[in-house]
């Protein structure tokens, strides 16, 4: 057995050639070392004669899930450590695969995007009112169904069902919500609930409209100021990372575009490589919540900056056309607002700079205080921060101590 797979180690490629181009696309996106090119060959030389035994397509097996089958298959074979097969194949594949993409082959998505998929038609249809009615995007739907997916929960071990519910029933779930999640939390929650009474009402699934006596726990408005720090500290957070590597690179241009204009982690996510215009010198970008569009000059530190990553740091070959991918392989855009908070984290500590709180949005509330300060009219900071209601933009002036000081009048004796 043993000399067998030794063999499979050493077998050539059924293609040397494809093989080779692979290894040299590794080598310039400088993001894996000679060992590790190493290894990840005797990955793909094991996946191939893999496919070849089993008769399967080795271009379709190409996703994460297969290859989480085939290292599972080899780890039953070798009887050796399961997780730790998984991830070396999984972390080799994924770069085999980035690799064929550049080379022009057609390869499936290593994964697959994920759709929403409603457990009952009922859903379904509510699903399609909130994405066509209510323009609400797949994020949104998602938590909308996990919602309801706890009420639905509720309703069946209590026996009830749709058109037998009532509103004492309703206020047992958000009480019983309540010692499991946080307020804003369970705010939420009523939220959707309400949302999911008002289409029962309006599709004549129940006869009363319920959704108007749906009581959620208070949240006042702007009951905690924003958090923000002192221009001095955002100058040295940036000045804290390390831009001779190539993840410096990256952390450096998006911190600067997050503080420079005030953006938020999704805004910077989802920056591609085509709303960028380097002739007109702007930059194209889109409010993941609203989907709204609008164009922001690119001010030449943030231009350079973007260059240098782009010239330096982002890997040449990505088929992705996020400005800001994962410098492993398969190269993707950034998941979520978590990795943007632990780059800022990651500066800020290098920084020596401690805050009670240190969110994605810290930035976009000291761009929007700076700009106040600086005496910029409110109109043009809310349109540069996306708002449609100037209530939105009057949340910032609580944090603008320095001049709510300056129009403070003497207390009368």
């Amino acid at each position: 057995m043993q000399r067998g797979w030794h063999m499979i180690r050493l077998r050539p490629s059924s293609d040397p050639a494809l093989l080779a181009a692979a290894q040299k696309i590794w080598r310039q996106n400088h993001c894996l070392c000679p060992a590790a090119i190493c290894h990840y060959r005797n990955w793909v030389l094991r996946f191939q004669w893999y496919c070849g035994v089993r008769g399967l397509d080795e271009y379709k097996e190409l996703t994460r899930a297969g290859a989480r089958e085939f290292a599972i298959w080899y780890a039953r074979r070798r009887q050796i450590s399961r997780p730790h097969t998984i991830n070396g194949a999984r972390s080799a594949l994924g770069s085999w695969a980035l690799a064929l993409r550049s080379l022009g082959k057609c390869v499936p998505p290593w994964t697959p995007k994920r759709a929403v998929r409603p457990a009952s038609p009922l859903l379904e249809e509510f699903v399609a009112y909130q994405r066509e009615v209510r323009g609400n995007p797949d994020r949104t739907l998602r938590i909308f169904l996990y919602h309801i997916g706890l009420f639905d929960e509720f309703l069946r071990k209590a026996g009830v069902t749709i058109q037998a519910l009532r509103l004492t029933q309703i206020d047992t779930f958000i009480i019983g919500c309540r010692e499991h999640f946080a307020r804003k939390t369970v705010a939420g929650i009523c939220s959707t609930i309400r949302a999911y009474l008002r289409f029962l009402h309006g599709t004549g699934r129940i006869k009363a409209d319920l959704a108007a006596s749906v009581v959620s726990p208070a949240i006042r408005p702007l009951e905690r100021p924003h958090r923000t720090l002192a221009w001095a500290d955002v100058r040295r957070l940036l000045a804290a990372v390390d831009r001779r590597s190539r993840c410096g690179k990256r952390d450096y241009a998006l911190l600067l575009l997050m503080s420079t204009y005030g953006l938020g982690a999704g805004e910077v996510i989802h920056l591609m490589l085509d709303d960028l215009d380097w002739h007109a010198m702007t930059m194209r970008i889109v409010r993941p919540k609203t989907g709204v569009e609008f164009m922001l000059p690119m001010m030449p530190a943030v231009a350079q900056a973007l260059a240098n990553y782009l010239r330096h740091g982002r890997p040449p070959h990505c088929s992705d056309r996020s400005m800001f991918v994962t410098m492993r392989v398969p190269h993707h855009r950034l998941a979520d607002s978590v990795t943007v908070r632990h780059i800022l984290h990651s500066a800020a500590k290098r920084a020596g700079i401690t805050a009670p709180f240190l969110g994605t949005h810290v930035f976009r509330h000291t761009h929007a205080c700076r700009q106040l300060e600086l005496g910029t009219p409110t109109k043009v900071i809310g349109d540069i921060l996306g708002h449609r209601d100037p209530e939105s933009t009057s949340a910032y002036l609580r944090v603008a101590t320095a001049g709510l000081r300056a129009l403070a009048l003497p207390v009368p004796r």
